[in-house]
């Protein structure tokens, strides 16, 4: 006879839903960690220029962040060109073409 779970399969839902919540905040928080860095180093009077390497060096996590968001964002403007491309003429799409060699 086999036994039965422990868990029922509701109650494994239910983890399962909490733990993207969580995921989410822990994410929310970095985020907000990460602004919070570049928000003092950009109020700091000191600084007479933005140094963007800088900020990448010191605030952990801001360069795979904004690597992820540029990918994302990279998608995003590839399926809009995708879906633009049908309503352009042919000399249009040549000099494209011509363009991108």
């Amino acid at each position: 006879m086999p036994r039965k779970s422990s868990q029922t399969n509701e109650e494994l839902e239910n983890e399962k839903i909490e733990e993207v919540p969580n995921n989410l905040q822990s994410e929310m928080e970095n985020v907000s960690r990460m602004l919070a860095a570049v928000l003092d180093y950009l109020a700091d009077e000191e600084n007479e220029e933005i140094d963007i390497e800088y900020l990448f060096d010191k605030t952990e996590g801001l360069r795979e962040w904004r690597k992820q968001y540029q990918e994302k964002n990279r998608k995003l403007i590839e399926e809009e060109i995708k879906k633009s491309l049908g309503d352009l003429s042919f000399e249009e799409l040549q000099k494209i073409r011509e363009q991108i060699r």
